[in-house]
C-alpha cells in the first residue's frame, strides 16, 4: 500500500519519531460469519505508521496479514475499530467517498498484477487518472513518464498477455504510483511478505500472529540477522 506525504528533495528525511502520523489503527477487529459460527481474524489490532515510513508485515499463513492489509487499503472494512488517515476515520465514509479516497490516496501492487487484459500497458496505467476524471492528455503524459521510469517505455502498446510476468508487475507498480509522479513527496510503503530477505531490507518490521500484532518495533530484521550470524 502507498500514500502521499510532504517532503523536499533538498532536506534529509526527518527522524521517524519526528514525522507526522499518517495512519493510525486503533482497536481493529475483523470477524467473518461462517454458518452459525463467527471466525475472528483480526483481534484488537493497534498500529501507528508515520509519514514516509517503509514498513513490512510478516507472519505465518493465517496470521491475518492479508485481511489487515485489505482493511488498511479500504478494500474491506473492519467489524469494529478505527482506521485514521491523517486524523480522518475512513471507516465512516460513504461508499462513494471511500472509493474516491482510495483512488486518489492509496496505490496497490498485488501479488498478482490484476491488469485489465483487453487494455494496453499504457491504458492500464492511465486508468486511475481517468477514473478520477483527469484530462486524457494529462493522464497519458503521466502514464508514459511513469512507465518510462520503470523501464517499460518500449512496451506501451502491448497488452498484458504480450508481457512477461516481471513486465506485468512493473506495469502494476507504475499504475500504483501514477498520482505520485513529478511530486517532491515521500511515499509511505507497507509490504506484506513471506520473503524474509525482503523484510530484512526494510527499516521497520511488524510481526503478526493469531490476528494480533505481536511486535511493531523499529529494529530491522537485517540487524537481528547480523546479530545471529550466518545459518
Amino acid at each position: 500500500m502507498t500514500a502521499d506525504t510532504e517532503s523536499t528533495a533538498a532536506m534529509p528525511p526527518a527522524p521517524s519519531d519526528a514525522r507526522p502520523i499518517l495512519v493510525e489503527v486503533e482497536g481493529v477487529c475483523k470477524e467473518f460469519e461462517i454458518g452459525q459460527r463467527v471466525l475472528p481474524v483480526l483481534q484488537d489490532v493497534d498500529l501507528t505508521i508515520r509519514a514516509g515510513e517503509m514498513v513490512t508485515i510478516i507472519g505465518a499463513s493465517g496470521a491475518g496479514k492479508s485481511t489487515f492489509l485489505h482493511c488498511l487499503g479500504t478494500l474491506d472494512l473492519p467489524t469494529r475499530g478505527a482506521i485514521r488517515f491523517e486524523g480522518m476515520d475512513v471507516t465512516g465514509l460513504s461508499p462513494v467517498d471511500l472509493a474516491a479516497f482510495r483512488n486518489q490516496t492509496i496505490g496497490f501492487v498485488f501479488q498478482f498484477h490484476h491488469l485489465l487484459p483487453d487494455f494496453s500497458a499504457l491504458e492500464n496505467v492511465m486508468m486511475p487518472a481517468l477514473i478520477a476524471r483527469r484530462p486524457r492528455r494529462e493522464a497519458r503524459a503521466s502514464a508514459e513518464e511513469m512507465l518510462a521510469s520503470v523501464g517499460m517505455d518500449h512496451r506501451l502498446r502491448h497488452r498484458p498477455g504480450e508481457l512477461s510476468g516481471g513486465e506485468q508487475q512493473r506495469v502494476a507498480i507504475a499504475r500504483a504510483l501514477l498520482f505520485r509522479l513529478n511530486e517532491a513527496r515521500g511515499l509511505t510503503v507497507l509490504i506484506v511478505t513471506h520473503n524474509m530477505e525482503l523484510a530484512a531490507q526494510m527499516p521497520r518490521c511488524v510481526r503478526m500472529a493469531d490476528g494480533r500484532i505481536s511486535s511493531a518495533g523499529d529494529v530491522s530484521l537485517a540487524a537481528s540477522s547480523e546479530a545471529r550470524g550466518p545459518g
